[in-house]
């Protein structure tokens, strides 16, 4: 049987000391496990309609942009700010150690639209509540939020509870 969690590898102490980071490129490096993770979510979708599928910043957009060539539905990048060239809008949220923004181009999500939203990690859930904030904001229908990773510890689904949550692995 398959196991993703086969394919990530721990770095101590990376980004700063005490953190245990999990790193997915060992998953993006091996095509057989990439298309099996890819066939696990899309599992989980069942045949549900998804007319887009978010990506946030960063390493949710591998996964999504697969997810949205599968599926036949744009991608759309939320990302950091100022790094999309249109107009956007922006949702800021609380961290750990502090406040961040995300942002999405203005026209990127019609009313009514199916989405997917897609990250490699759930961590506190604050980027993921953000990104999903910006889709309702633009009149999205959010149908589910995937996760590679669920970092259970950190409770990150509760902020996620009014939403069907998938992680494919949880820690």
């Amino acid at each position: 049987m398959f196991r993703i969690k086969d394919h990530i590898r721990d770095i101590k102490d990376f980004p700063k000391k005490d953190i245990i980071y999990k790193d997915i490129t060992p998953l993006l490096q091996n095509p057989k496990a990439t298309r099996d993770a890819l066939k696990e979510f899309l599992r989980h979708l069942g045949d549900q309609k998804i007319e887009k599928v978010v990506g946030i910043e960063s390493r949710g957009f591998f996964f999504a942009t697969l997810l949205a060539q599968e599926l036949n539905a744009g991608f759309i990048p939320i990302r950091k700010p100022g790094k999309l060239p249109f107009k956007t809008f922006r949702e800021s949220y609380s961290l750990e150690y502090g406040e961040d923004i995300l942002e999405i181009h203005c026209d990127a999500i019609k009313k009514g639209e199916k989405v997917l939203i897609h990250d490699d990690v759930l961590a506190t859930g604050g980027t993921a509540a953000a990104a999903c904030k910006l889709v309702e904001k633009m009149g999205g229908e959010i149908v589910q939020c995937n996760f590679l990773m669920d970092l259970d510890f950190l409770k990150g689904r509760e902020k996620l509870s009014a939403y069907k949550v998938v992680s494919l692995v949880t820690y």
